[in-house]
């Protein structure tokens, strides 16, 4: 192979990139103060979930009380009237899902005090119609239906409204309090937190009422359901708890930890022994794709359980995979006597194919896992689904990236030392 100059602009890019990886890898892992801010240090940003953390998990059972049956609209309402109460104790990413007809199942993870959450799920919502004096007008027990809907006024401008149907008995007490209250404020209440405070613009007799004021139809929906929930004449009875302590949780938590370390470090020796130079570079991708990955998981608030760090270091392999297949090209094509530059080009060129085919049926699969499953099985898809994105990602863009500039920089022109 002919010799090449040493390119001092391309030695000081790659010394820079070295750089840059080191000092961003420190940053992201570790973590620094620049004056009253703390800019990285991933792990205390993660979310993780209840079998890291501990927390409890709780089957609960819908019972009517008005002797109609349990509807799937009435489990809907209940489900997002529990998220509300699970929100309002800062419990972050929740697991909230129908199970069967008439069950909810409740993951909490990282809760403080257990008998607390399980109190706050599981009573029935109380939803009130409060006086300007703070009596109260009516309950949610007078409240037939509430539907968020777009509506024109006499000028023609449509906006987003609730509307609300009362019983016999609501129809009497809200006409009562509307003729009294006129030009006055009448609130709504949840859970003793007012979720709406409408002001009262002509007495209302016939059982319908209409809550002005939504940004959109979406906040429409989403009081309309509130309302709906707190109206529910459901029991909810726990049938099934379970609780897992903080100490297994931590335990499996550094288990899976360490368990990743070895995995990894046994890879990123694989690659040195193999392709030599070019496995360093291939490293190189692999600890940016880790990065990329965490980053992430980081800032979409994504929750971490054990079956997502199986599917984070699952992806671990499939970007390794993915650089077995460009070096195996780019030693073919070296083997047909092109030059180094030449082999590196059509080793990606050719490899391409083969790592996209593969890489969209194992998306596939993801995706399927995620709207088809539940709970960790979702969370196994989510990180399975962004590893596959930014392993694509490394392999093909970045580990192309390196590998030219450093055959660029005229230091190592051996095939030799690439291992091909």
């Amino acid at each position: 192979m002919n010799e090449r100059k040493v390119d001092k602009k391309s030695v000081a890019e790659f010394i820079l990139v070295i750089a840059l990886i080191i000092a961003t890898g420190y940053v992201l892992f570790f973590g620094v103060t620049i004056g009253v801010y703390d800019i990285g240090n991933i792990s205390k940003n993660i979310n993780y979930g209840l079998d890291l953390t501990g927390g409890v998990n709780v089957v609960l059972e819908a019972e009517s009380t008005d002797g109609d049956a349990v509807t799937s609209e009435k489990i809907d309402s209940a489900i997002l009237t529990i998220r509300q109460r699970i929100d309002s104790i800062g419990v972050s990413e929740p697991t909230i899902i129908k199970q069967g007809d008439n069950r909810i199942r409740v993951s909490i993870p990282s809760v403080t005090d257990q008998n607390e959450a399980l109190d706050l799920i599981g009573k029935t919502a109380q939803l009130e119609f409060l006086a300007p004096d703070g009596s109260v007008i009516l309950t949610g027990k007078d409240v037939t239906d509430s539907k968020g809907v777009m509506q024109k006024d006499n000028s023609g401008i449509e906006s987003a409204v609730v509307t609300l149907k009362f019983n016999e008995e609501g129809t009497k007490l809200f006409a009562d309090a509307t003729q009294k209250y006129i030009g006055q404020v009448i609130q709504i209440k949840l859970d003793d937190e007012v979720i709406s405070s409408p002001t009262v613009n002509v007495a209302i007799t016939n059982g319908e009422a209409v809550i002005e004021g939504m940004a959109d139809i979406t906040e429409a929906g989403n009081l309309a359901s509130l309302i709906r929930g707190g109206a529910l004449p459901v029991k909810l009875t726990p049938v099934e708890i379970r609780t897992i302590g903080p100490t297994l949780g931590q335990d499996s938590l550094n288990d899976s930890i360490y368990a990743g370390i070895i995995g990894i470090g046994l890879v990123l020796i694989f690659m040195l022994v193999m392709y030599r130079g070019l496995g360093f570079l291939a490293d190189l991708a692999l600890i940016i794709f880790i990065m990329i990955v965490l980053t992430v998981m980081s800032v979409m608030n994504v929750t971490l359980t054990l079956p997502g760090i199986a599917g984070l270091i699952l992806t671990v392999g499939v970007a390794v995979d993915a650089n077995v297949i460009i070096f195996s090209r780019i030693r073919e094509e070296a083997r047909l006597g092109k030059s180094l530059m030449t082999a590196i080009d059509n080793g990606f060129s050719k490899a391409f194919g083969t790592i996209l085919d593969s890489n969209v049926t194992t998306l596939i699969a993801g995706f399927v896992l995620f709207f088809m499953g539940t709970g960790s099985v979702q969370g196994f898809a989510v990180t399975l689904i962004l590893g596959i994105v930014v392993s694509m990602f490394t392999a093909v863009v970045i580990t192309k990236k390196l590998v030219k500039l450093l055959v660029k920089t005229g230091l190592f022109n051996s095939n030799a030392f690439y291992g091909i």
